[in-house]
């Protein structure tokens, strides 16, 4: 009787909900350790339950709270892409509502304006949000790009689709960075807000990495070599050249962009950080999941799956560190993945 605890010396079971997951003790203190920056981390992809929090913060509970808190993650980068309308307006009102969102919070969340943020919404047992959009045609000149700095704003993928910056990776052609795409780049750099370029086309991919003076973020992709007809996956080209300028890609969890067919896994997205590691060092590997704790299928009941198998993306950074210890990196390296790359590069990316 005595010894029968001691059969799983070394794991225990994380959440107090069935199913049960074994985790490595390990793992586990690998993820309470870190400051675990999730570059495309949502809150929620149910955006009825997101617009009330918006509207009415103090319907967000503390049962909300307290289930984002167990995913592990510390800071969440939710950043979304306005396509349509009057981008500029829909961005400033999203902005401003986190910013409402999180003054009502404040004992629960911290805006992340400066490196020191991080360690402090950690210290603090805070959750993090990182302002950012995922579309840049709300400047409509370079000085908004100073006005959305001063409302929060810290990070600005270029393109979601072809906009006078520079193509899109759904385009059917990509002319690469414009000239006002450069000065965008240029002022981004000047004020300390990070470039994106996750959702931009190959050619605006390297112009924008070649333009820039600061280091690049890919904030959610995944390596095209293992999913070759995806262009939305970044080359090894690119991966490359986003390295030698001191950038991060973070791996998403999107199924599409994991595999092209069969079953997807935690697994297959471990064989995307092993490329990249390959292809530029371990120094340039993030996290990007691109997904709620529910995942998509969940919500958007669609024709075509976006979620991986056997997964509760509400442990997704367990399984991802579980599968990097399987796997064999060093604590140090892990620690790199789940945060501290994306970090170094932010801080980079925000000096002037």
């Amino acid at each position: 009787m005595l010894g029968a605890p001691m059969i799983n010396l070394g794991r225990c079971a994380l959440l107090a909900r069935a199913p049960f997951t074994e985790y490595s003790i390990r793992a586990v203190d690998l993820v309470r350790q870190a400051t675990v920056i999730d570059m495309l981390g949502l809150l929620t992809l149910n955006y009825r339950k997101l617009s009330a929090w918006a509207a009415q913060p103090a319907v967000f509970t503390d049962a909300d709270f307290v289930r984002l808190q167990k995913s592990g993650i510390t800071v969440f980068h939710p950043a979304v892409g306005f396509v349509k309308g009057d981008i500029h307006a829909q961005t400033l009102r999203d902005i401003r509502a986190w910013n409402s969102f999180i003054a009502v919070h404040v004992a629960q969340f911290q805006r992340i304006n400066r490196i020191a943020d991080f360690r402090a919404a950690k210290a603090n047992r805070k959750i993090g949000i990182l302002i950012g959009q995922q579309n840049s045609a709300h400047f409509r000149t370079v000085d908004d790009i100073d006005r959305f700095y001063s409302l929060g704003q810290r990070v600005s993928q270029l393109t979601y689709r072809g906009t006078m910056i520079g193509g899109g990776s759904s385009d059917t052609s990509d002319s690469g960075l414009s000239a006002y795409g450069s000065q965008v780049v240029e002022r981004m750099n000047a004020v300390g807000m990070a470039v994106d370029i996750s959702h931009c086309g190959d050619r605006t991919t390297l112009d924008a990495i070649e333009s820039s003076r600061k280091p690049v973020l890919v904030t959610h992709s995944n390596c095209r070599a293992l999913v070759p007809g995806s262009l939305r996956c970044k080359t090894d080209e690119a991966i490359r050249r986003l390295a030698a300028k001191g950038g991060v890609m973070g791996f998403t969890m999107v199924r599409s962009f994991v595999r092209a067919s069969g079953r997807v896994t935690i697994e297959h997205v471990l064989d995307h950080v092993d490329h990249l590691v390959k292809v530029a060092g371990v120094e340039h590997a993030g996290i990007g999941s691109d997904v709620d704790l529910d995942g998509r299928d969940m919500l958007l009941k669609p024709e075509r799956r976006f979620d991986l198998d056997d997964i509760d993306y509400g442990r997704k950074i367990y399984d991802l560190t579980e599968g990097l210890v399987r796997r064999g990196y060093s604590n140090r390296n892990i620690e790199l993945i789940l945060g501290g790359n994306f970090e170094r590069a932010l801080a980079a990316a925000w000096s002037v």
